[in-house]
């Protein structure tokens, strides 16, 4: 991250919450060419305002899983993948022909039982007695650590979920789907509110979005949304009577290589066209962190409301509340506060040691790849969250964590105020060197790259 994406995200965020979302209704940006587009166009243009793009086959080329999953005519290889992985844990199958609750039921199938299945899938004409069976939410990357089958693209690396969860190690986000052509996955929001970006390795994909707000005009006359936006009775207004007020989703069509990148609290539906490979990373960050303590609110509210029906409104307590709370949302207040806590822990040590290499690459993302102004914004997001998360009345009605929010939060500012310092010291020492370059080279011309406006560090 760049001086100036610093200071226009700091700008753009008013308070803990997001600033109104503006996006485009009937069309999803194209990004061609790797070598033009810059993380801090990413984070401005499409991280910020929540809006999603489609990134090119080209910022795919180079991985292998697109040279050895695929075959010469573009199809899944299946000898191949059942040579690498017969070795496997059992993988986790979705029937797309059965509904369990707002899902697919899944089952657990040996790996080349699940390739063996494929295979006669498509030479009976994609069909099978057994439904159309969909390989969903394999933990590859953690299942085979020493195995380099893709490269994060910068773009995505701010990664707070991920980072967490492996710190923790306790789950991670990276999975991979395979599936016949007919394949789906039914209308949903991601975990967290977290955002999503899905790689075709092969294949082709159909996606349907409805940016945030927007679900509130898709509910039955239960309060519920739709299964599957495509089924008859979804235009029946007797079922769903304000689906009439919904704008058209946006439609992608994704092609071989390219990645879709899904922004926070977007719904969508997606549909396999082909046999496809596809790899996706759920992941969030200081940008959409708001949005994840929001969801949180709002479950905690929904599980209050249903407690309060049965059994009065003083008649639960908290820790309650929070054990169901995990239960259907995957996590707590407490959980949350470590959540934040560790992140900043590892941000507050980039700042307080200063021991990083802005020019570093690193494809997993780490933070000291992307700068010291990148771990000041994530430091501003995470004490503004910090701070809503310490003054909530349920919150304060739990166990005090440890160590305290209003000691994390004092460490935090401190941290935040030196760093800052630190930044327009920066800049006016450069300011002042430009200006004695400038007088030293009055009336000669100045080539225009002979000033960088990008802030590496102290």
């Amino acid at each position: 991250m760049d001086r100036e994406t610093l200071d226009f995200s700091t700008s753009f965020f008013q308070d803990f919450e997001n600033s109104p979302e503006d996006f485009p209704r009937d069309r999803v940006d194209f990004i061609n060419k790797s070598d033009s587009f810059t993380y801090s166009q990413f984070f401005r243009d499409y991280l910020l305002p929540n809006r999603p793009c489609v990134f090119s086959a080209e910022f795919t080329k180079d991985w292998s899983s697109r040279k050895f999953w695929v075959t010469q005519d573009g199809k899944p290889d299946l000898e191949r993948l059942l040579q690498e992985f017969q070795g496997a844990a059992p993988v986790p199958v979705a029937n797309c022909d059965l509904r369990e609750y707002n899902s697919h039921p899944k089952e657990l199938l040996p790996f080349p039982e699940f390739v063996e299945y494929w295979r006669e899938f498509i030479s009976n004409g994609h069909r099978s007695s057994r439904g159309c069976l969909y390989l969903k939410d394999w933990h590859l990357s953690r299942a085979f650590p020493e195995r380099e089958f893709y490269s994060i693209p910068v773009y995505f690396s701010s990664d707070w979920l991920n980072e967490y969860w492996d710190a923790v190690g306790a789950d991670d986000f990276r999975f991979v789907y395979m599936g016949p052509k007919g394949s789906w996955t039914p209308f949903h929001a991601d975990v967290f509110r977290s955002y999503s970006w899905s790689a075709n390795v092969c294949g082709r994909k159909r996606w349907l979005l409805y940016p945030p707000g927007e679900e509130r005009f898709l509910t039955d006359t239960h309060g519920n949304l739709p299964f599957d936006l495509t089924a008859p009775e979804f235009r029946d207004p007797r079922i769903y009577p304000r689906s009439g007020l919904a704008r058209a989703p946006l439609e992608i069509i994704q092609e071989a290589g390219e990645i879709v990148f899904v922004p926070s609290g977007w719904h969508h539906q997606v549909h396999n066209l082909e046999d496809t490979i596809s790899i996706n990373h759920n992941w969030l960050n200081g940008c959409s962190v708001g949005r994840m303590w929001r969801f949180l609110r709002e479950e905690l509210g929904a599980v209050s409301r249903e407690l309060s029906r049965w059994h009065g409104p003083d008649g639960h307590d908290p820790l309650q509340c929070q054990l169901l709370l995990k239960s259907c949302a995957g996590i707590d207040f407490p959980e949350f506060y470590n959540f934040l806590r560790l992140l900043a822990e590892s941000r507050l040590a980039l700042l307080e040691n200063r021991e990083f290499s802005s020019r570093e690459n690193n494809s997993r993302g780490s933070v000291p790849a992307l700068g010291i102004p990148h771990a000041v914004f994530d430091l501003q997001r995470l004490a503004a969250v910090l701070r809503s998360l310490s003054a909530n009345e349920e919150f304060q009605r739990l166990p005090p964590p440890s160590p305290p929010p209003p000691e994390l939060l004092q460490r935090l500012e401190k941290a935040l105020d030196t760093a800052l310092m630190g930044i327009l010291h920066s800049q006016d020492s450069r300011d002042s060197q430009d200006s004695r370059n400038s007088r030293r080279n009055s009336g000669k011309a100045v080539p225009a790259e002979g000033k960088s406006r990008i802030f590496y560090g102290f």
